[in-house]
């Protein structure tokens, strides 16, 4: 089976091996993959694509990954979470973490020159009493802010 093209806001932290992400997937009708996918579930394009307005937040750490929907979160949070990042990321030049409420918090540290290293502290609301954990390298300043603009950009 081909894969299916998704799109939608996406912001990744991390490497391709350790990272947590927040994404908002949006598939496209059109697509022929969807299409396939639909037609072996006997659904319509357009109902197995469905809205396309549910975040989810992923994460992998050492090959093993994880991820769970977060319902009722809108755009505005995401948003949020994403500029407060950006502004302590262009100020910082220490240590600081950002809550982004019950289910995820990014405790960053200086990782070298132009750099930060991130762990990310991620809680499923439908387990609270569970943490995973994912401990990033240094990843680049610059490149952050590009990433944190992008997202940010496709939010508006």
């Amino acid at each position: 089976m081909s894969p299916i093209a998704m799109g939608g806001p996406a912001l990744f932290i991390g490497s391709d091996t350790d990272y947590v992400a927040l994404v908002r997937p949006e598939l496209d009708p059109a697509d022929a993959g969807v299409q396939r996918a639909a037609a072996e579930a006997g659904v319509a394009p357009e109902e197995f694509a469905g809205a396309g307005d549910l975040w989810a937040v992923l994460v992998e750490s050492g090959g093993e990954g994880d991820g769970f929907e977060l319902p009722g979160v809108r755009d505005a949070e995401p948003a949020d979470f994403a500029e407060r990042l950006r502004a302590e990321l262009a100020a910082a030049s220490g240590p600081f973490s950002v809550d982004g409420g019950a289910v995820l918090r990014l405790d960053a540290r200086p990782a070298g020159a132009d750099a930060y290293a991130f762990t990310a502290y991620v809680t499923p609301p439908d387990d609270p009493e569970t943490t995973l954990t994912v401990e990033t390298g240094p990843l680049p300043v610059a490149a952050l802010l590009a990433d944190l603009d992008a997202f940010l950009g496709s939010l508006a």
